[in-house]
């Protein structure tokens, strides 16, 4: 299977500036921001724009990994990494690669919805606007009109960092 580059590592790393700054301006009166990572993608991606935030704010920011079984999300316990505590009245972004229908993100809100957050919003490198769920990211890297039988791998880590299209 043949796989094409959309997005090279310069261009991701544009894009996770570009998103940071707005993460930024959106919340320049918070004081502690959560950072809440789907695993495995979303969190190392969640990861690079904490590094790209600290640069340019002086937000506390804390980095959380959700752990969902994307395939079969009724299957295991979906998770959040993170203290019950450290989320009460905080504004939480959900972070993930690659958005599609939906479906991932709208089961990860379940491991924030136990607590009473400030606010969550979601930020993704590629929306492919395939909505199934109203899910609908506030941050997006990159919009990708394909078709539902195309896959988009993202690599943000590597030397094979980019998003590619299959």
């Amino acid at each position: 299977m043949s796989q094409d580059l959309i997005l090279d590592a310069a261009q991701i790393d544009q894009r996770i500036i570009r998103m940071a700054y707005q993460i930024y301006e959106h919340h320049l009166d918070e004081k502690h921001l959560i950072l809440a990572g789907v695993s495995d993608n979303g969190h190392d991606f969640a990861k690079l724009l904490e590094k790209e935030l600290k640069k340019i704010s002086t937000l506390t920011l804390t980095v959380g990994k959700v752990d969902i079984n994307k395939e079969a999300p009724f299957s295991e316990e979906i998770a959040l990494d993170l203290d019950d505590k450290q989320l009460v009245k905080k504004s939480v972004i959900l972070i993930d690669d690659v958005l599609n229908s939906g479906k991932t993100a709208a089961f990860a809100l379940k491991a924030l919805l136990t607590v009473n957050v400030k606010k969550i919003e979601v930020a993704v490198m590629v929306n492919r606007s395939h909505k199934s769920f109203p899910i609908y990211p506030k941050y997006t890297g990159y919009e990708l009109t394909t078709t539902i039988s195309e896959h988009v791998t993202v690599h943000f880590l590597g030397k094979e960092k980019g998003v590619y299209l299959s």
